[in-house]
């Protein structure tokens, strides 16, 4: 059995201590489809960037031009059909994800809320990281959203897009993410969303679809450890590498346009009860640069 290291906080400890109690034990030949960057123990938030720059060799990209989640919805892999219904202006949201922002709005399920401020107290403030808004003031609303790239220094080629959220009021951080494509052991083309934790890291697989309306629909609807879905990922204090598979929890976030504005609706659920959905008006801005 494997142990987590105990040099850290206790409560990080003890999730990761779960973690191998309850999940698998992989090696990163097999499964290289799932694995990421992982955190340090010091805190997340925006010292991940310069930490991840620097362990990989990397270096900020500096260029003002406009930065996307993914360079080419051709990365999707999607049918030839599909793609001619997906909207244009979400296409360009996903190839040009720094030129618009945001508004937020929550809506989580009164009987898990208690669940979200525990996760607030627990982890979210100290990390900063996964720091849901509880409520729906001015302060949650407002969303600064940045796209940042580290390239290789030689070629200056992208090889890392990260998506930071801050709060425009309070400048405190959402969520430090991690975003790419990766291609399951089925052969089926996700979106891979990897979230640092301490030695560790959240990673939500979606898979994509298009609806009859243009709207891009990304689902986590696997129900076993090789499918789309929430994994939890860590490295022990041998070094091993520990994955749990949450096949209860599901994220479905749908992505349209309509009378001339980008909406998502994300919705999580547990067990097939809705905890919380998100809420998304967005909007490109006026200065962007393509």
């Amino acid at each position: 059995m494997g142990f987590a290291s105990i040099k850290q906080n206790f409560q990080d400890w003890t999730t990761q201590q779960w973690v191998i109690l309850s999940g698998k034990k992989i090696n990163s030949k097999e499964y290289g489809w799932l694995l990421g960057p992982f955190g340090n123990t010091n805190g997340i938030g925006e010292k991940f960037i310069n930490q991840l720059a620097e362990n990989e060799n990397l270096e900020i990209c500096k260029s003002e031009l406009s930065k996307g989640l993914i360079k080419s919805i051709d990365q999707l892999d999607l049918s030839s059909t599909e793609l001619n219904t997906l909207s244009k202006n979400i296409i360009d949201f996903y190839e040009n994800t720094s030129s618009y922002e945001f508004d937020l709005k929550t809506t989580w399920n009164p009987f898990f809320k208690i669940f979200g401020y525990l996760l607030k107290i627990l982890f979210s403030d100290r990390i900063e990281q996964l720091n849901i808004p509880m409520d729906n003031n001015k302060n949650a609303k407002g969303m600064h959203s940045t796209i940042v790239q580290l390239i290789d220094k030689k070629t200056q080629n992208p090889k890392r897009t990260i998506w930071l959220r801050t709060f425009k009021e309070t400048k405190q951080v959402i969520y430090s993410g991690v975003y790419e494509t990766c291609a399951l052991p089925n052969g089926m083309t996700c979106i891979k969303a990897m979230f640092p934790l301490p030695n560790g890291n959240a990673t939500v697989i979606l898979q994509p679809s298009v609806g009859d309306n243009g709207e891009l629909i990304l689902k986590s609807a696997g129900r076993k450890i090789g499918e789309s879905g929430f994994y939890f990922l860590l490295k022990d204090k041998n070094g091993n590498l520990w994955t749990k598979y949450i096949k209860s929890f599901k994220d479905n976030l749908t992505v349209s346009f309509d009378k001339g504005e980008i909406k998502a609706v994300q919705i999580l659920t547990f067990y097939g009860f809705n905890v919380l959905s998100f809420e998304y008006n967005i909007k490109k801005t006026t200065n962007s640069k393509i």
